[in-house]
C-alpha cells in the first residue's frame, strides 16, 4: 500500500505536469486563432475614427497598424 505522503506527492506532481501541458496548450492554441483573427485592421482604425467624428489620413493609419505590429512582435 503506497504511503500518504507519497499518495500526496504523486497528485502534486499531476496537478503541476497537468498545468504545464495546459499551458503551453493553450498558448498554441490562442497564437494560431490570433494569426488566422488578427484582433484589429486598418478598416476597424478607419471606423473608430469616424466614431470620433474624424476622417483619417492614410499616413495616420499607417503609422497605428506599424505600431500595433511592432508591439506584437515583442
Amino acid at each position: 500500500m503506497i504511503e500518504w505522503w507519497a499518495a500526496l506527492l504523486w497528485c502534486i506532481l499531476a496537478l503541476v505536469v497537468g498545468g504545464v501541458i495546459g499551458f503551453f496548450g493553450a498558448r498554441y492554441f490562442f497564437k494560431k486563432e490570433l494569426q488566422k483573427n488578427p484582433p484589429i485592421n486598418e478598416k476597424m482604425i478607419r471606423v473608430m475614427y469616424q466614431q470620433m467624428g474624424r476622417k483619417p489620413s492614410e499616413a495616420q493609419i499607417k503609422s497605428i497598424m506599424n505600431n500595433i505590429n511592432k508591439q506584437n512582435k515583442n
